[in-house]
């Protein structure tokens, strides 16, 4: 006799549960698989050991151990790395090479458990010679850890260290430069730097003060020691054949943890610029060690006796029968799973969905590739490394609601910055609305670029591409003097993408130089990270933007911060002598009547009554023409 069709239901409903279930039980077995019980640590170490590079060496004929990109290639004859080959120099255009030679093994460099940079070691030593009798050449010699083993950066005053065309490219480098380009801020043309993911030198040393030069045909040797744990690098140089001098030519505290993968590749890059006398860059030996920490997997706890089952009974020989009803029972639930899901399905379609957020429409509509897209919660939850603390690059409290900023790393490697928000901020429809039609209006070369956003029960987020070299501040105060080509070009870049976001009606509300931001190409990036950063725009709110243009203008100008800087700036004005605002760093090679114009520009737009200022598309006009078409309001 047929069960009555009543008694079905508990069976289908108990199906239905356990399948609407699996995502989350799959997204629960990808944390417990991600974050595993962790071992106890042990230390992975590298070395690396090049007394020469003689193709009759014990190393091979061949060196399957390096990796030459560009023009760089090992000199049989002289048994070194030449960076460019001599017989490329030799060529009809000597000018404008660039080459790497590089370790063609990813090393581990940085452990994701505890965010700990390794311990590293290197000293190697090297020659600058050039094809005549000429003693100066360019551009220089560089030892770099980079992200991957196919890049060649760009030639001249690059060094071969990044790709301006690479999106936050991941590479730490020493630089011994022979070429002055005040635009990349270079104190003279015998120098040593430190890069960070930038062809700027985060700090430099300047060789003239001391009695060692680049500028020969010595043979020298340099000693880089980084210490992972204290965070800080140490830089030596002298002659080969001598002991490591006692005191370093250059020495910093160094966070190298934004700037390192798990694995890296290790090795040199060197370019030439534009000078029929450039150098040939050899290096004559090399050696390089590594530690960093690792955590041992443990077993888990878990066996998987369904794998174990499967496994047998497809390569076992031992014969063995299975009830022959087993089968059938899972297609039969398996069939009334799918009719009561399908039931379930249709019935949904029909019921009221008005109580979703509508931070953004549910539907997922197609999008080009480069459009912003939407995100999981698990997906930015596994990148923020569950939302931790040391992620935190921001937080903003405005108006009883609440941002906090984090790092995060997509499953593809991508770095991100991740922006979360309170539930008090999601309170307001209207809010989440507006903040989702903002994501595709707000599209300008000095805006972030937002990769998408994460709206996910009470949760809503925006992702935004996150920029390694830093905010303006940073650039501004912390890294030697910018030159003056480079602070009229961020101030006119500011200048037209806040202009541009007055045109959408939105507002910044809160522009300062620590929240621009710097892209791979130093183009300023208005993000307001930690932040309300779209909002809807006003006249008040515009206002607001020109006076923090004003400001920011004026610390461009001047080097140094607000504290004070306004009220001088108009005491110096009225007394006609504007020109002491301006930075004394830049030395002569500022244009003093252009600085003048842009700081009563700056001026301007700090005047006291609100009324009285211009708005940003009548800046981005002055800025543009050759004399200041409105007078300085005070």
């Amino acid at each position: 006799m047929d069960s009555p069709p009543c008694l079905w239901w508990p069976l289908i409903l108990g199906s239905i549960v356990h399948l609407v279930q699996q995502p989350q039980l799959l997204q629960a077995h990808r944390f417990s698989f991600t974050h595993h019980p962790k071992g106890p640590f042990t230390n992975v170490t590298k070395h690396l050991h090049f007394p020469n590079f003689h193709t009759t060496s014990s190393l091979g004929t061949n060196f399957p151990q390096l990796k030459f990109l560009g023009n760089a290639r090992v000199s049989e004859e002289k048994g070194v790395i030449q960076i460019p080959h001599s017989s490329s120099s030799q060529a009809d255009q000597p000018t404008y090479q660039v080459g790497r030679a590089i370790y063609s093994s990813p090393i581990r460099l940085f452990d994701p458990l505890t965010l700990t940079p390794a311990s590293f070691e290197t000293t190697f030593s090297f020659q600058f010679t050039t094809n005549s009798m000429a003693t100066r050449g360019g551009n220089g010699l560089a030892f770099v850890i980079s992200p991957d083993e196919f890049t060649i950066g760009r030639p001249g005053p690059w060094l071969g260290i990044l790709n301006d065309a690479c999106n936050h490219y991941k590479v730490f480098a020493v630089e011994f430069d022979t070429n002055h380009d005040p635009q990349f801020g270079d104190p003279n043309d015998d120098h040593i730097g430190i890069n960070l993911g930038a062809a700027v030198s985060f700090k430099t040393a300047n060789l003239s003060e001391t009695n060692i030069s680049l500028h020969n045909s010595k043979v020298h040797r340099a000693w880089i020691t980084y210490d992972g744990n204290h965070k800080h690098i140490n830089i030596h140089l002298g002659l080969d054949g001598n002991p490591i001098p006692s005191k370093p030519i250059l020495s910093s505290p160094l966070n190298l943890s934004p700037f390192l993968q798990e694995y890296m590749f290790v090795g040199f890059s060197a370019s030439t610029g534009n000078s029929s006398q450039n150098s040939i860059h050899n290096i004559l030996s090399w050696n390089f060690s590594s530690t960093v920490q690792a955590s041992l997997h443990v077993p888990s706890t878990k066996i998987c006796h369904r794998n174990v089952a499967h496994l047998v009974s497809k390569y076992s020989t031992t014969p063995h029968t299975n009830p022959p009803s087993s089968f059938l029972i899972f297609v039969a639930l398996l069939v009334l799973s799918s009719v009561a899901l399908l039931s379930f399905y249709f019935s949904r379609i029909k019921t009221n969905t008005s109580d979703a957020l509508l931070f953004f429409d549910t539907k997922q509509r197609p999008m080009l590739p480069i459009s912003p897209r939407r995100f999981t919660f698990a997906e930015l939850y596994i990148a923020t490394r569950r939302f931790d603390k040391a992620q935190v690059l921001a937080t903003d409290c405005r108006g009883g609601s609440t941002s906090i900023l984090y790092r995060g790393t997509l499953v593809n490697g991508c770095q991100v910055a991740v922006k979360r928000f309170s539930t008090q901020f999601l309170s307001s429809a209207r809010v989440t609305k507006r903040l989702g039609d903002q994501i595709t209006r707000a599209n300008h070369p000095s805006l972030p670029n937002i990769r998408g956003w994460c709206c996910d029960g009470r949760e809503a987020m925006i992702v935004y591409d996150h920029y390694p070299n830093g905010s303006l501040d940073r650039w501004l105060f912390g890294i030697g003097a910018l030159p003056w080509t480079w602070r009229l070009k961020l101030v006119k870049d500011i200048a037209e993408g806040l202009s541009f976001l007055h045109s959408k009606e939105l507002a910044h509300g809160n522009l300062k130089a620590s929240s621009v931001f710097l892209d791979v190409n130093y183009r300023p990036i208005l993000g307001d990270y930690g932040l309300d950063f779209f909002v809807p725009g006003s006249g008040r709110g515009s206002m607001g933007d020109v006076f923090g243009f004003g400001i920011l203008v004026l610390e461009t100008m001047a080097g140094r911060k607000e504290e004070g800087l306004l009220g001088f700036a108009r005491e110096m004005f009225e007394k006609g002598e504007i020109g002491r605002v301006v930075d004394e760093r830049m030395g002569d090679r500022v244009n003093s009547e252009e600085a003048v114009r842009i700081l009563k520009i700056g001026l301007s737009c700090t005047a006291s009554e609100s009324g009285r200022r211009p708005c940003m598309e009548e800046v981005v006009q002055c800025l543009a023409s050759s004399s200041h078409s409105r007078p300085v309001v005070l």
